[in-house]
């Protein structure tokens, strides 16, 4: 089994309402058995919700306390991410997942890249953190089917 940002197979849980469906992973090519999950969602926010940025740093920072996630109207929206982080090693413990494949640029699930303020930074997002600090491979959806392909990865 492997952990998925749930947009990437069609949920409608961005923070537009909206998904971002991955062609590539929805296929029969990689014929695995993936788990939806939206850490957002699982931190309490609601669907569709403002957009949120780190404001300082990356998903690492905020899970160390160095800095906070505010939605666009300025709400604190930090303990919602840490939450929803939480929830997801809960899952991952309880299914023995080694794996993620996570949506690229999500203060939640970017791996090596986040947005704010409208560019492109480097650094991942709280959920995507704290997996690959608990010693999870963690893939970027921007790369997925590249790495498989040449072999990077093997699932």
């Amino acid at each position: 089994m492997i952990i998925v940002s749930a947009c990437l197979l069609g949920f409608n849980c961005r923070y537009d309402g909206e998904s971002r469906p991955d062609e590539y992973l929805l296929s029969s090519t990689l014929r695995k058995l993936f788990v939806p999950v939206c850490p957002e969602q699982l931190g309490g926010l609601p669907t569709p919700r403002g957009p949120s940025e780190i404001i300082n740093g990356d998903g690492l920072d905020v899970l160390e306390g160095g800095s906070r996630i505010l939605s666009a109207s300025g709400s604190d929206v930090t303990d919602c991410f840490l939450r929803g982080a939480n929830e997801v090693i809960r899952l991952v413990k309880l299914l023995d997942i080694s794996t993620a494949i996570m949506k690229e640029k999500s203060p939640a699930c970017g791996v090596c890249h986040i947005k704010r303020n409208g560019s492109l930074l480097r650094g991942s997002g709280v959920t995507s953190a704290l997996l690959i600090k608990k010693g999870l491979r963690v893939i970027s959806s921007d790369r997925i089917k590249e790495e498989l392909e040449n072999g990077v990865y093997r699932l």
